[in-house]
């Protein structure tokens, strides 16, 4: 089996593919042999998921932004401000365990071919910026690049900004280029994709979390043993928590780098005040969710919300 990853070697989605082959390797005594291929290898990050849509390659592990081009509803995880800013990763853990969430998230992928085998915290987003951004207001007129959803680009020209998709691998030049002012991603690929390099700015709103969605083609999966089936999705399940403390522990290691290769970045943290702002024009804003999310899109945003809640509830926050 060929899984695609979003991520260059070495990066989450790579790293935890990885370990999912080798699970699943070990498990079935060399039956299922997964090989993992990084970024770049098959093909930008739209290719390798329609690649898997029409079972060119087995698997592929890609994000909610990229992977809503061919099922929208799988934007709800881009909700702003819907996952609490402390002990988030607890609260995925819960909901992929004991909510109903994925399960009705899995019909839509059906649609289209694909099944998703679980939901994985990447940590929170970050903005990098050419232009400083210490408030809300500060985002007006920016050129944010995010990834191509049509919810993502809603929601930030709510704030001000200008929403600018574009591929993973035009990012470093949009910015040198000045193309763009901004763009969104997690301290790890702003690491490793160098984006440092060409921003001197960096903010954490907490709005948006990232999150990875390892997912295989229908065909395939329909035609694996059940046992095989769900120790796939056992292995997610239960990789939850450690891989998000795997990615906190990379994160921190390499925002320490990004400070000692560039010490005159400076990272800026919204305040609660910033926060409630933000909020109060995300929350209204759900309503477009219903609109462009798809088939399902209401009842799916409705149980993931009710799912969150009882999440929180459950883990006493």
């Amino acid at each position: 089996i060929k899984m695609a990853s979003e991520d260059i070697e070495g990066d989450f989605m790579t790293t935890w593919g990885q370990k999912f082959s080798d699970e699943m390797k070990t498990w079935s005594d060399g039956k299922i042999d997964i090989t993992v291929y990084p970024y770049g290898s098959l093909g930008d990050i739209r290719d390798i998921n329609e690649l898997c849509q029409y079972g060119v390659v087995g698997s592929v592990f890609s994000d909610y932004g990229w992977i809503s081009s061919f099922v929208p509803e799988a934007q709800v995880l881009a909700l702003h401000y819907l996952w609490p800013k402390k002990r988030a990763p607890e609260v995925l853990a819960w909901v992929m365990k004991n909510g109903k969430f994925l399960n009705i998230l899995e019909k839509s992928f059906r649609r289209v071919g694909l099944v998703p085998l679980g939901v994985m915290w990447e940590d929170w987003m970050w903005i990098t910026s050419k232009k400083p951004v210490y408030k809300m207001e500060d985002l007006n007129g920016v050129k944010l690049r995010l990834m191509s959803s049509k919810l993502l680009v809603e929601q930030w020209k709510a704030y001000g900004a200008t929403p600018t998709p574009m591929s993973y691998g035009e990012i470093y030049g949009g910015l040198q280029m000045g193309l763009i002012d901004a763009q969104m991603n997690p301290i790890f690929a702003d690491y490793s994709m160098k984006f440092f390099e060409v921003t001197d700015y960096f903010i954490k709103t907490y709005a948006e979390a990232y999150l990875g969605i390892p997912t295989v083609n229908q065909v395939l999966f329909d035609s694996l043993p059940k046992n095989a089936q769900e120790k796939m999705r056992q292995f997610w399940s239960e990789a939850n928590l450690s891989s998000a403390k795997w990615i906190e522990e990379k994160n921190n290691s390499d925002m320490e780098k990004i400070k000692k290769e560039r010490p005159e970045i400076e990272f800026t943290t919204f305040n609660d005040q910033e926060i409630e702002k933000m909020r109060k024009i995300a929350v209204p804003n759900y309503s477009n969710f219903s609109k462009i999310g798809g088939k399902d899109a209401q009842l799916i945003m409705d149980t993931l919300i009710k799912d969150v809640s009882d999440a929180k509830k459950a883990l006493g926050i």
